[in-house]
């Protein structure tokens, strides 16, 4: 069962308010999920409007059918200071180091310790345990951009490699162990546009290459279609014929038709242009063999009755995973790198 859900996409899509949507989907039926932020921009705050997130789990939302969200905005300083109390127990020159600066200059100038920090911090949040259970059912990432996920998600194995023994070896092999195991799987979102589909078709070749689990592709904020194929056919109909049939339906006279046809040609015609580049985007993240799952354009924004309108949506499609019961089918579900799979 996958426990760790990683949510990347290229800036703009959306993946902050896809990861916060699937926390509360997956605490439904009285679960308790964490919602976890690694690049200090508080936005997972702002979407469910509360305060800043401290440095420490806090109980944000609670689901339909009763369940918990919790949230954690992770400090790459406060997480080194708890590693060097974990495995060095210096607890107090670590404070130290931290007044003069010390520790802010290691995180600054040495990026790929601040991934291990973070991604071991969520790692732990995944193996925690309250006796017998999880404290978690499930932890949700709101991880980097795509074009930085794989190298972000593979650090720890670069660590591991370069200290043979001691620690930071172990500690870098157990994240690994998680971020490797079925219980772990990288959702990508996207737009129906050309750029985010190739950047997310580009990431899950990166990340199937480093052998790290690829869930589900999500494609979010999807215009509705607002016409089917036989009004887009109907729209590439002749000025003439076109005027011809306004007139018909009774709008207006020959006249008032002829100058309603212009405008209405170009706006067919764009529509019927967007439809056919959706189609291709489509077709593009079909090749990958994922499955996909599709969310609506919130007109009136993301505000916090329109997160949790989301959140439903993707609830329905874990309703319906759960009761297909087949490979692949639950939202998450792991991947072999590079295996086939239907489209959605």
């Amino acid at each position: 069962m996958c426990r760790l859900h990683v949510v990347t996409g290229k800036g703009g899509t959306g993946k902050t308010t896809v990861a916060a949507a699937l926390a509360l989907a997956l605490a439904h039926r009285g679960r308790r999920t964490l919602l976890v932020e690694v690049e200090g921009r508080q936005g997972i705050a702002e979407l469910f409007r509360t305060e800043q997130l401290p440095y420490e789990e806090r109980k944000i939302a609670v689901a339909r059918g009763g369940g918990e969200v919790y949230a954690l905005a992770i400090d790459a300083e406060r997480a080194l200071l708890d590693y060097l109390q974990m495995f060095y127990k210096l607890g107090g020159a670590g404070r130290a180091l931290k007044r003069i600066g010390a520790v802010d200059f290691a995180t600054t100038i040495a990026p790929g310790l601040r991934d291990v920090l973070l991604t071991g911090k969520a790692c732990e949040a995944v193996r925690r345990r309250d006796g017998q259970r999880p404290v978690y059912d499930a932890v949700v990432m709101d991880a980097p951009p795509t074009g930085r996920i794989a190298r972000f998600l593979g650090v720890n194995e670069e660590v591991a490699g370069l200290a043979r023994v001691g620690p930071v070896h172990n500690q870098a092999q157990a994240v690994m162990r998680v971020l490797k195991s079925h219980e772990t799987a990288v959702h990508m979102v996207t737009l129906l546009e050309e750029m985010p589909v190739q950047e997310t078709v580009d990431g899950v070749a990166e990340l199937r290459a480093a052998g790290l689990p690829v869930g589900a592709l999500v494609v979010n904020m999807v215009r509705p279609a607002r016409v089917g194929p036989e009004q887009l056919a109907a729209a590439a109909r002749t000025p003439a014929e076109l005027a011809g049939a306004l007139s018909h339906a009774g709008l207006g006279g020959a006249e008032r038709a002829e100058q309603l046809v212009g405008p209405l040609l170009a706006l067919g015609g764009e529509n019927a242009q967007r439809v056919a580049l959706e189609g291709e985007q489509r077709a593009e993240l079909a090749a990958t063999g994922l499955p996909r799952y599709e969310l609506p354009l919130l007109g009136d924004g993301v505000e916090l009755a329109g997160l949790y309108r989301l959140a439903a949506e993707l609830q329905s499609r874990l309703s319906e995973a759960e009761a297909a019961g087949g490979h692949g089918a639950a939202f998450g579900a792991r991947r072999t790198p590079g295996e086939e799979g239907p489209d959605e």
